[in-house]
This record gives structure tokens, sequence and C-alpha cells, in this order.
């Protein structure tokens, strides 16, 4: 494409500003009406499909999930598209709009849809870049800069730039899944814009079509040539201007018209950031990269409460700032809460904290500054923390969104008042009056955010399942705006206006700027279909929100208690609704688990598409749960096609800052889906897999004919909906209960040489050992400060180690003896239920789980000691959730994992220095137990390891069912798959979930190891 000049007419009639609070209908063109409503053609969903077939798109979907995927970003809006469409390049975004233009539908673009504030959805089509326009084009190292595709993900670009020793400045916590496209159409910043600016101001060349196709490259040199009638409406408006926009640094609402003024160059590619896609849709771009500082350190500093920090803010101009962030204790409380004290590092005291970087390029005299600083604050309490020490702090404040999601009493907060911003010598004052206004309103909210540039985020508990509700969100609203319009600030600092706050700028600017806003907006797009509603001509704050509540008379039940039909969601009142809503859509499940080191999504890992995301499954349930688009049904085949694909590996539940855990809702949907009828045959063979194991244990030579001989196996694994390309476990001749018995005695008491006189003095130890633990005399730590060592533990032998991989259990009690206890195992066969909790069999589940919790609890307090994670993870999370027993809370109280045990009672590791291992941990033992145990056991034993991030693709009878192979593979060639084609001969596999090494066995050829294994026999596997 040749980059023409370009004359834009002005409007006949520039639209006039709406009053202040007006009403939806009186804010809104016609135009807008329509897209509003369910159209008819030509504006049908099937007009768009047709069009967008004719013009050669390549890859675009009308399919109801997906639209129903992207009926929402991060906000509280909703919107349903048209069509999504994932344009390849330039021409193919040509083409979009020619159909666009031809059926007068909006035009919406969408980077990650992480934004806050309603931007990235519409009525229309929305335009995906994450897909294909993806790429990092060009580093320029000398010139400090990059060319990137607007789908390019913040910490792709990172990535590249690192090896220059260069970065992108700004970085908004969601930089793990954020777009560049993205961040220049709302002009992020970020914590560490006070070293590097906004986007704007890193911003070197824009690549932008316009509405009408035709292209234009902004630079900055010259911009003006492309619009003279833009310059020339400038020029008449160069004292509104002047005078109300940019004030101060984070003032990001309505459009940065600023950057347009004679003094400023008339730099368009600048003021193209934070158009929130209202302008034109950007193609390419020259971004500015920085230098990384060779040194950062983080003082953290103390104080009473969070108005006391934001007063210290202008204390901190004199030093080398690169960012300046505020956190509550309530903040942190939260995520105790959900995690565990263990979660939240050691702090300075305070019910407040203010994290401050510091960069430079001499580490003394960064210490120096760091120890000025301290002194120059009014803090009560400090902390510096040099280097990555600091880490765990800001991964806290990264996930601040979902932590701040809820009240502690369960209610949800909703964005819309997250991002006002304020001169930072104003910060203090304004946040006393905000918090007091939020007591006038009856609101509650926890506020954080970027105090050294004055930005202020929280969440709001907006009633709007009252009655009032939108009325009262209103008001708060309102008052809000008109209160940091005294002091100075702005209702949007990063996030943009979109539909959150565009009524709000009524409250903010002069009808004079407001209209000149609009008479820019319609230069731009005559036609005003590019992302309407948003910034000029906005839509009421109050409309189109996503609520959690369900379609009148339908039956989606309300359970009382823990022991009704499914889990019960306790958390959520009862309330299945409730427990999807859950999702606010921040997006940390599409972040890249390369990047970001966690597990969740694997199935959006592999396949890159929104509807297999966490938050994209979670859209389509709330769709299920109002009914307008999906049948609130459960056995929509909309909910069951975003569901199919979800491995259930449960990182969502931990990862996710919401909490949303899309494995427990989706054995709920099957649950009741396939109550009282016909299941998929893979359900009754793969979920009763443990009974028909006790059954085949005793023929298993007989039993392994089918995995041996072609045609059977062929039969088998289609009657069962087996992938024909996966492997027939085979079971062991010898079940480890079997061996177990045989060589100790399988007794109730001891597992020790229970019978002669020695074993019955052993009995009474035990006895005696256990009942001081029950009166609590063994509590706690001993004078030395050690934990005292029990005297025995129960190993439980969980059906795949038994029936399947008995060596694991029978390395487990050699290493357990060799720690000096002995090991009991419960003379029954007990299942902890997983198989029946993934096919979503919720009663037998119930039944199976709650025998083996009945026969653990009798046990007494001794540990119970886990070597199969999924099963161990069932027995520390989901018992409780299930069965919501006094008995399930001490088993999960009482259950360990190998490793835990073992540092836990100061286990004299083996030396197995030399030894190289790949570790793959299972997803569940992520999730649930956290692997940092296992990777502190390897450590102390010498072992040098990688750590691989992900989920290994199998998951259980995931990667076995038909239609899920492909997938399967997918997420192993994430991370699993090239560690095993890199590794050497001798480098151990360790992979302690059974799923894990037959993934390992069936895709990469190799032998997986447990750890029990590698303690035990060490070197001997290398």
């Amino acid at each position: 494409m040749t980059l023409p000049s370009r004359t834009l007419t002005p409007p006949t009639a520039p639209t006039a500003a709406p009053p202040a609070g007006a009403s939806a209908a009186g804010s809104v063109r016609e135009a807008q009406r329509l897209f509003e409503t369910p159209a008819p053609d030509p504006h049908a969903v099937e007009a768009v499909r047709a069009g967008l077939a004719g013009a050669g798109l390549r890859d675009f979907t009308v399919e109801v999930a997906d639209r129903g995927a992207y009926s929402s970003d991060g906000s509280l809006f909703r919107l349903v598209p048209r069509a999504v469409v994932f344009p390849h390049d330039a021409q193919e975004v040509y083409a979009v709009l020619g159909v666009a233009r031809r059926l007068g539908v909006p035009i919406t673009s969408r980077g990650a849809g992480t934004t806050l504030a309603g931007n990235a959805i519409g009525t229309g089509i929305v335009l995906d870049f994450s897909r294909h326009m993806d790429r990092v084009l060009e580093i320029l190292p000398e010139e400090q800069a990059a060319w990137v595709e607007p789908g390019v993900v913040h910490a792709t670009l990172q990535r590249h730039a690192r090896p220059h020793g260069l970065r992108f400045g700004p970085d908004p916590s969601t930089n793990s899944r954020c777009t560049i496209g993205g961040m220049i159409g709302n002009n992020a910043c970020g914590p560490r814009a006070l070293g590097y600016g906004r986007t704007s101001d890193n911003v070197l060349e824009l690549e932008v079509m316009l509405p009408d196709g035709q292209v234009v490259l902004l630079d900055g040199q010259d911009d003006a040539r492309f619009f003279p009638r833009l310059q020339e409406l400038i020029g008449r408006h160069l004292g509104t201007i002047r005078t109300e926009l940019g004030t101060f640094g984070r003032q990001v609402s309505g459009y940065g018209l600023e950057s347009l003024l004679p003094e400023n160059g008339f730099d368009l590619r600048r003021a193209f950031a934070g158009s929130e896609g209202t302008w034109g849709v950007i193609l390419r771009a020259k971004m500015r990269l920085v230098r990384d500082p060779a040194h950062v350190t983080t003082v953290v500093l103390g104080y009473p409460d969070m108005p006391s920090a934001a007063d210290d803010v202008p204390a901190l101009r004199d030093f080398p700032v690169t960012a300046c962030e505020g956190m509550e204790r309530r903040m942190l409380d939260r995520l105790i809460a959900q995690k565990g004290p263990d979660a939240v590092p050691t702090l300075p005291a305070g019910g407040g904290w203010m994290l401050v970087e510091l960069a430079g390029e001499d580490a003394d005299a960064l210490v120096a500054q760091a120890e000025a600083l301290v002194a120059a604050s009014a803090a009560i309490d400090s902390m510096v923390m040099p280097g990555d020490t600091s880490a765990p702090m800001w991964k806290i404040r990264a996930d601040g969104a979902g932590l701040v999601s809820r009240t502690p009493d369960g209610r949800d907060c909703h964005a819309g008042w997250e991002d006002s911003a304020v001169p930072p010598e104003r910060l203090g004052d304004y946040l006393r009056e905000l918090m007091a206004l939020l007591d006038e309103h009856g609101m509650w909210a926890l506020p954080y955010g970027h105090f050294g540039d004055g930005c202020l985020h929280m969440r709001v508990d907006f009633p709007l399942d009252a009655p009032d509700g939108r009325a009262r969100m209103r008001a708060f609203m309102f008052a809000a705006a008109d209160l940091v319009a005294r002091h100075g600030g702005s209702v949007s600092g990063e996030h943009g206006d979109g539909r959150a706050r565009g009524e709000l700028l009524a409250r903010m600017y002069s009808r004079e700027a407001l209209a000149l806003f609009a008479e820019v907006k319609a230069l731009f797009d005559p036609l005003g279909i590019m992302n309407p509603g948003v910034i000029v001509d906005p839509e009421a704050l109050d409309a189109n929100i996503r609520l959690a509540v369900n379609r009148p008379g339908q039956l989606l039940p309300v359970r009382e208690g823990r022991a009704g039909p499914g889990f019960g969601f306790t958390e959520d009142g009862g309330d299945f609704g409730t427990a999807v809503h859950r999702c606010t859509g921040v997006g940390k499940c599409r972040a890249d688990s390369a990047l970001s080191g966690g597990v969740m999504c694997p199935s959006f890992q592999a396949t890159r598409d929104e509807v297999h995301s966490t938050r994209g499954r979670a859209r389509v349930l709330q769709e299920m749960v109002t009914g307008d688009l999906v049948d609130t049904d459960w056995r929509a085949p909309e909910v069951h096609e975003a569901l199919d694909l979800c491995l259930s590996c449960k990182a969502c539940g931990s990862e996710c800052p919401t909490g949303t855990d899309m494995a427990t809702y989706k054995s709920e949907v099957l649950y009741q889906a396939y109550k009282g009828r016909k299941r998929p045959n893979d359900h009754y063979v793969l979920g009763w897999l443990p009974v028909l194991s006790r059954a085949a244990a005793p023929v298993a030579g007989l039993a392994n004919l089918v995995g041996r001989l072609p045609a059977l196996a062929k039969v088998a694994k289609k009657a069962a909906r087996i992938d024909a390309r996966r492997s027939i476990p085979t079971f062991t001749s010898r079940t480890f209960t079997r061996w177990f018995g045989r060589e100790y005695g399988n007794r109730a008491e001891s597992a020790g040489t229970a019978g002669s006189p020695e074993g019955q003095d052993a009995s009474r130890a035990v006895r005696a050992q256990r009942d001081r633990l029950r009166r609590g005399s063994n509590q706690g730590a001993s004078a030395a400060g050690s934990v005292r060592k029990p005297a025995e533990v129960v190993l439980f032998a969980d059906t795949w180690s038994n029936f399947f991989a008995p060596r694991v259990l029978r390395a487990a009690v050699e290493v357990l003896r060799d720690s000096g206890v002995d090991v009991r195992v419960l003379p029954g066969t007990e299942c902890c239920g997983l198989t029946w909790i993934s096919t979503g069999q919720l009663d037998t589940a119930r039944h199976f789980l709650g025998s083996a919790v009945e026969a653990l609890d009798a046990t007494g307090d001794v540990p119970i000691i886990g070597v199969e994670p999924s099963c161990t993870a069932t027995l520390r999370d989901d018992a409780t959730k299930l069965l919501g027993t006094a008995a399930a809370e001490r088993v999960a109280g009482r259950t360990r994992t190998l490793a835990e045990f073992l540092l836990s009672v100061g286990y004299e590791f083996p030396d197995l220095r030399g030894v190289e291992a790949i570790v793959q941990p299972h997803c569940h033992h992520s999730a649930v137990m956290g692997f940092a145990p296992d990777a502190e056991v390897l450590a102390k034993s010498g072992v040098t390891s990688t750590v691989l991030g992900g989920c290994c693709g199998l998951a259980g009878n995931f990667g076995v069912v038909e239609g899920h192979y492909e997938t399967s593979v997918g997420v192993a060639d994430l991370a699993l798959l090239p560690a095993l084609r890199e590794a050497e001969e001798h480098t151990v596999v360790l992979a302690d979930g059974y799923s894990c090494r037959t993934q390992v066995d069936d895709l990469g050829g190799k032998k997986g190891v447990h750890l029990a294994e590698l303690l035990a026999w060490g070197k001997d596997l290398v």
C-alpha cells in the first residue's frame, strides 16, 4: 500500500455535548442506538458472515460460543459482537473495513481484552490482532527502537529486547498478556511510568489505517501534511486545549489533543495514543526502547494508613524513582485468606505501604540513595530489598485487580471507578475524601495504585443486584467525578474512558472541549463506525452491564450447604451463577506460560483461541446463566464446546487472582448435564477405571492382552472413545498393597515388625504417640526449634500407583523408613474419586471419596503421605469442597507430599551431585500444594534441575479421549517435548504424576521417574 496524502472533511453539524447525567437515549446517536438492538438484515450475523467470507477473510468466526467469549473484556460491560475476525495482515484489515462500511456495522480493535473500561467490546466486528498480527518485526539496537505489529504481547517484546540490554519502558500489571496495540489505544502506563513515561511518550512512528481504508504513516515530523483540516480545527481551539488538556501527567480522559498544539509540533502519533480505537486501526508501530538499568533496589515504606502514604509522595521527587506503588494491608489479608500466610513475604510495620523502585548504574550509590530516601520519608518502618528479592512483592501488586474483586464477606466488587488520578501532591487529601464518599454512599473499596503518579485503582461493591443498584452506582460515580474534578484530576488515569467513564467527561470538561472531541472524531470517522459509544457520544455508564443474575424461571439451583448435589459453591452463596461471575476478565489465563512461569491455561496456550481460555469459558457459562445468547440449559452445546478442551488442570483455581475455578465448574456442568441420563462411553470406562482396575488386577496377564493385540486394542479403544494413537496402560501383576502386605504385614496399627514382642512394643509406642498428638502435647516446635518427628505415617496407596506403578510406592516406603518413621498402609484399597470428579459423576465421587476420607481419618493424627499429585490434591482440596465434613477438613490438614514431609522432619538427603534432571511438575501439584518444597528437596540433594513451566498435556483422562489428541500434543509441545528433544542421554526425567510419565513415554520416548525413586535409587537411575 502507498501512503497517500490525506485531507479530512469536517462534519456539517457537530454533535452537541450530552448534558450532565444524561440518559442513554439522550447521549447516543440514532445510528448507535441501532447498533445496540437486535438488528435485522443487513446487520444480522448472517449478513456479516457472508460479507466477510466474500471478502476472502481467512480466519473469522460467527459461532455463538466465540461471540459469547468476546462479549466482554476486563470490564463490567457486555456487548455481543456479530463476528470476530483475526486478520493476518493489512490487506485483510482493509477488507474488513470495507465490509463494515458497506453494512454499516461498528469496528472494535482488540488486543488481549484486558481493559477495564469496556473499550474492547462492540456489537459489530471485533478485530482480534493477538492471533496473527503478533510479530516483533525488527529490533533496532542502535536506535533503541522496535517495529512491532499491534498484537505483540508486552512480555514478548521484552523478551526480544532483553538480549540487547533494552526494554520497553511502560509495563502495566497485565504485561504478561496485554498487547502493544492495546497499550497505544488506552495510552497505558503501568508502575514504571515515573521512570519511562506513558505509552504515548514512547511511540516513535505509527502506521495507521483510517476508516476509509487509506494508510498514513505518523512520525511526528510533519503529520500536518496529511491532516490540514485537523490542523485548522486545532488552531481555532488553542485556548481550550491549553487550559483544559495535559494539565498533569496522568490526565488521559478524552483525546490527547495537547500533542497537536503548535508548541508540541502537531504530533499526531502521540495524540493517536489514547484514542481508544475511535480514529483508525493500528497496523504497525515503532516503539522506543530504553536501556535496562544495571541495578534496581526496592524500598518498602510502611505507614499507618494509605492516605498517610499518599501524603508522602512529594518527598520522593528528588530520588531516581522509576516506580512508586501503594498497597493496603487488606489486599494482603485477602491473599493470605486464599493461599495461606506463606504467600506474603515479611513486610515493615504499617497498615499501608509504598513500594518505591530506584534504578541506577552504580550499586553502592543506589544503596546510599535508598537509605537517604528512607530518611527523607515519613514512614514508620521500612525495608530495603535489592535486586530481584522484591519480586514477590511486585507480583502481589500485579495481581491487585483480582485480589480486590471481592469484599471480605464475599460480595462482588466492580470496575468503574478504578482509574482516577489527581496531581500527586493532592493524592492524600483526595484519597481521604474519596473514602469518606464511599462511606457516605454505603459502599466498600480497597485502594491501591500508582501513587507516584497520583493514579488510584479500586473496585467498588456497587449493589447492582438491588432494585435501586444502578441508580446508586450512578449517584456515586457522578459524585466521585465531581470530587476528582475539584482536585484538578481526571476520571481516567491510564485505562481510558471506554464505556465506564465516557458519560463523566461532562463533569471534567467544558462544552467547548466536548464539542471539539466530537469534531475531531468526525474528521477521522465520518460514518461513526469506529468503536461508537466511546469518548464521543458516550453510552450511559450503567448501560449494557454484565450481571451475575439468573434469568427468572430457569433452573440453576441455589444449594443448601455443602451436602447438597454437586460442589455446593458455598463461597458463592451456593449459586453457580455467582461462581462463574468470579471471572472479571483480568485475562491472566492468556499469559504465555513460558514467560509467566505459570500453568494456566494450557488449552489456550496450544490453540490461542479465546473460547478455550479460562476467561472465554467463563464468559460462555455467564451467557448460559443469563440465557440471552446461550440457552439456560446445562446441556447447551455452546457450553460443552467451550468446556471440551478444558484439561481440568486446576491452575486457574490458584493462579487466577479472582479464584475462577474452571475445573470445578466443568465437573458441575457435566454432573448436571448427565444426571439421570446416558453418558459418553469414556465416562464409564475412564471414570470407573479404579473399579475396573480392582477387577483386572487378579487377572492382569489376561487384561493386558487388550493392549498387546492390535486388533483387540483397536476395538476396545473405539468402544471407550480412546484415541487410537494412545497406549492402553499395563496392569501390574503384583499390586503394591499385595506386596506391602506380604513384605511387612499389612496390620491396622503398624507396618513394622508386628507380631513379634518388638512389634507389639512398637505398636504400643505408636498408640501412645498418637494419643499425645491428639491431646496436643506434641504440637509446635521443641525447645530447640525443630518439629518433633512422628513415629509413623500413613502412605496413601492411590489407584494409579497401586495398580500401574507400584515401584513408586515401594520407593516411597524405602525413603520414609530411611527417614526414621514407621509406614502404614490402609488394609483395603481406597480411591480418592478423582476420575469420577473429572467426568462429573459427583454422587459416585462423593461415595468413594467419603469412604477414603473415613478410612484415613480413622488412622489418627499422623501425617498422610501421597505420592500421586492428583490424588494428593483431591484429598487436600476437593474433599473439603465436595464432602464438607469435619473429617474431610482433618484429612486435608494431615495430607502431605513426600517432599513436604521429608523437609519437615529434617531428612538427610542423599548426595545426588552430578545428576541432571528435567522436571515436569504435575499441574495439580503446582496448583494445590505448590512445587517449592520439591524444588528445595532437589537443591538439597544436589540435583541440577530444569523445572518446566506449563502442563504436560495429558491431564488424566483428557489427552486420552477422542478429539483431544492434537490439543494434548500441542500443550506438550510448549515446553515438555522441546526439553525432551534437547535433553542429553543421561538426563533424568522427573515426573511425579502418572499422567505426566505416560505423556513422556508416549510422546517423548523416555521413561519418567518419581521423586521417591530418585531419592531411593539415586544415581542408579542415570
